[in-house]
Parts: structure tokens; sequence; C-alpha cells
């Protein structure tokens, strides 16, 4: 059984910085590349950030600059480090990992931690 939590989401100003962390547990993990989604009300889920085990990271646009993916494979654990946050940046933040199990890959999502850019 594989689950990944995601933690650290709230309230903060724009201009302000807040860190989500996100861990997976379960037995026997292989993952491979973890990242980041969001959505926002009325939007489609768009991918923030992602990172591969060997540390290739990619972002969009809208948050390149701004937003820092890492990952501690000694814990299992993807941080998103969002600074500079604007209102737009609003929305569930979805954490993913990609897990072979067997022979087999699934991502595995957690269940979505809340941001809210206001002031």
């Amino acid at each position: 059984q594989v689950q990944l939590v995601e933690s650290g989401g709230g309230l903060v100003q724009p201009g302000g910085s807040l860190r989500v962390s996100c861990t997976a547990s379960g037995s026997m993990l292989n993952i491979g590349a973890m990242g980041w989604s969001r959505q926002a009300p009325g939007n489609q889920r768009e991918l923030v950030a992602s990172i591969t085990n060997t540390g290739i990271t990619n972002y969009a646009a809208s948050v390149e600059g701004r937003f820092t993916i890492s990952r501690d494979n000694t814990k299992n654990t993807v941080y998103l480090q969002m600074n500079s946050l604007k209102p737009e940046d609003t929305a569930v933040y979805y954490c993913y990992g990609n897990i072979l199990r067997g022979q087999t890959w699934r991502a595995y999502w957690g269940q979505g931690t809340q941001v809210t850019v206001s002031s």
C-alpha cells in the first residue's frame, strides 16, 4: 500500500512564502519522478513542477523563478518552496510520485493541500 500525504498548506499574503511537503509511505518503494500539480476553482489541473530521481526539474512558466522543487530520497519526500506568492497561485496543490510496483509504474497522488494567497 502506497500513500502520499501533503502538508504545509495554508493562508499567506501576496508576496509571502510557503513550503509544502509531501511524503510517500509504503514498503519497498521505488520512486521515480515526483512533482506537484494544482487546481483552482474553474480551472484545469496544471502541472506546477516535477523532479526526476537525478534532480532534473521542470516548472510551469507561471511559477518559474518563484518556486523551487526539491526532494529528499532518504525521506521519500518532495518539497515545493513557493516564494513571491500571488493571488493566482491560490489552488489545491497535489503531489504525485511515480512508483514502481513489480514491473508497473503508476502515479500515486496525495489528497491535496489548500494554498490561499490573499490580503
